[in-house]
């Protein structure tokens, strides 16, 4: 993160925070967050210099007026007028790490070989939380490099119980033996 996106995204949750609207702004800004990386024809146009600013503004009311909080839409705006429109998934970061700061949560995420059932992601989601005392944000992935057994990532911690992982221990521990 760099500064410019710190303190902008820092400033609108401040501001959504403080009406209450932080979790409702959050789910908007994921969505556009999302929406841009599928769209990146969209972020380059927005985000064009060449492009009048008055008509970046224009196709921003057009595709998000009335879809997504006001908030939202003049913070976007602020980042276009200060062409700094690629900012915004920076700025969305923030925002979101504040949110799970100020609501305890621990994003996890979750390598496996295959999909996990729900009972298996509930019970992670369990022991995650009594261990760390903090409410578990689960994002699991499909790892094909795993070949059993999962990896988590949290709060900058590795938790490594994949079966890669137990085969490279039994092999230290042999070649130290031999």
């Amino acid at each position: 993160m760099n500064e410019f996106s710190q303190v902008y995204g820092e400033a609108l949750f401040d501001l959504t925070s403080e009406e209450q609207l932080d979790q409702a702004v959050l789910d908007q800004i994921l969505s556009v967050d999302s929406l841009l990386k599928e769209e990146p024809d969209y972020l380059k146009l927005i985000a064009s210099p060449s492009i009048a600013g008055e008509d970046r503004l224009k196709m921003l009311d057009e595709a998000f007026s009335g879809r997504i909080h006001e908030y939202l839409l003049n913070f976007l705006k602020i980042l276009c007028e200060r062409n700094a429109f690629d900012q915004f998934h920076s700025c969305a970061q923030v925002y979101e790490n504040l949110y799970n700061e100020k609501h305890n949560i621990v994003p996890v995420y979750v390598y496996s070989a295959v999909a996990l059932s729900d009972k298996q992601k509930e019970q992670l989601v369990d022991a995650l939380t009594k261990k760390s005392g903090k409410t578990i944000k689960l994002i699991a992935k499909i790892d094909p490099e795993i070949r059993g057994g999962i990896r988590c990532e949290m709060a900058g911690r590795r938790l490594d119980n994949s079966i890669e992982t137990k085969m490279d221990s039994l092999r230290r521990i042999l070649s130290k033996k031999s």
